[in-house]
């Protein structure tokens, strides 16, 4: 091997070198930047009024370590042997890089789950029900990837025009293929726009019964109450009935307070007033509808009719309201010395009957 060419594979060498060490000292700057500057900036963000700042901190934490490493790749190869800095397809996987890292943030800040548009929700004069910002975040996230993958397209001088119309002709053939999942579309665009719930909402339908957790172009989750999470199809769903109990006004409590026959005409009136005022003066019975009166004579029992409603709609305030109208009514019944009746039945033996029972038993 010659001087000559000593001195080339030196420089070579040498120059692979530096790039390397470039590469590895952004590294090192990504972790310090990442674990110490970031989370300086992250409490600043955090004094401000509102949370605005701190959502787009977060949704670019990891996209912004990544370009740290993008940039000492750029300057890194200003030393790279084999690849000149300014190669064209090198510049260009760059910015199609750094593209990726500007969507990779916006997604992340369009997250349901990330808050901003919660809270520019919560700012606005006509609020948006809370059904409709999963729906929109997910279309926002649609349009950032389209566009960021027409962008990159652009980089490439690939034919955009030629790529949208292929996509408009083939999404086209499929949607008049897949009929379920367009009728599931539509399903959830009829829940959208007619809002017969809302997430968090406890709704009824033939298929389920739960809590509303999460709504998409396709189906609709649902928690149950064992804590299953049920997928039901949109286009199912917008056919069924729907019972939305979260938008009670009030709930009804109702029964029958079955007497025995040998309460009396005056303690039944007694028993019925009592109850009737009981109700009225109590603090979570809604006053519009109350109803207790003697409704029918039973087999075994005289039934006393008891009908109102509580204030609350919330499943567990309203049985510890029942509870405590279930006990005040037993202690009427205690007071006025009425007894609660139970399924019974009285036979009547004729005299008839009884010689001959006396006669069968002398035969024992």
């Amino acid at each position: 091997m010659s001087l000559g060419s000593f001195h080339i594979d030196y420089d070579v060498l040498k120059n692979l070198g530096i790039s390397i060490g470039i590469l590895l000292l952004f590294i090192v700057f990504r972790n310090i930047f990442t674990k110490y500057v970031f989370q300086l900036i992250l409490k600043l963000t955090r004094k401000t009024p509102t949370d605005f700042f701190t959502q787009i901190c977060l949704a670019f934490e990891r996209p912004l370590g990544w370009f740290f490493i993008i940039f000492g790749l750029y300057l890194a190869m200003d030393y790279f042997p084999f690849i000149e800095q300014q190669n064209a397809l090198f510049l260009k996987l760059l910015r199609s890089m750094v593209i990726v890292l500007i969507t990779w943030g916006l997604f992340n800040l369009t997250s349901p789950t990330s808050g901003i548009l919660i809270s520019l929700n919560e700012k606005l004069t006509n609020k948006i029900d809370s059904i409709l910002i999963p729906f929109f975040s997910r279309t926002i996230r649609v349009i950032l990837i389209a566009i960021s993958i027409s962008i990159i397209g652009q980089e490439f001088d690939y034919d955009v025009n030629g790529l949208v119309a292929g996509l408009g002709l083939g999404g086209l053939a499929f949607a008049l293929a897949a009929k379920e999942a367009v009728g599931n579309l539509i399903g959830g665009i009829v829940i959208v726009t007619e809002k017969p719930f809302s997430i968090g909402d406890w709704i009824l339908t033939p298929s389920v019964e739960g809590i509303v957790e999460d709504i998409n172009f396709r189906s609709t989750k649902i928690r149950t109450f064992s804590q299953a999470l049920v997928t039901v199809p949109n286009a199912t769903l917008a056919n069924e009935a729907i019972t939305n109990w979260s938008r009670m006004g009030k709930r009804r409590i109702t029964f029958h307070l079955g007497l025995n026959y040998q309460t009396t005409k005056d303690q039944i009136k007694r028993v019925v007033y009592r109850i009737d005022q009981m109700l009225r003066t109590h603090d979570e019975i809604h006053p519009d509808t109350i109803m207790a009166a003697f409704d029918h004579y039973n087999e075994s029992s005289l039934d006393v009719l008891v009908y109102f409603f509580t204030n609350t709609t919330v499943w567990a305030e309203h049985v510890k309201i029942k509870h405590e109208i279930n006990l005040e009514i037993m202690g009427i019944l205690e007071e006025e010395g009425v007894e609660v009746a139970f399924p019974s039945r009285t036979i009547y033996v004729s005299p008839q009957s009884n010689e001959l029972l006396q006669t069968m038993g002398s035969f024992d």
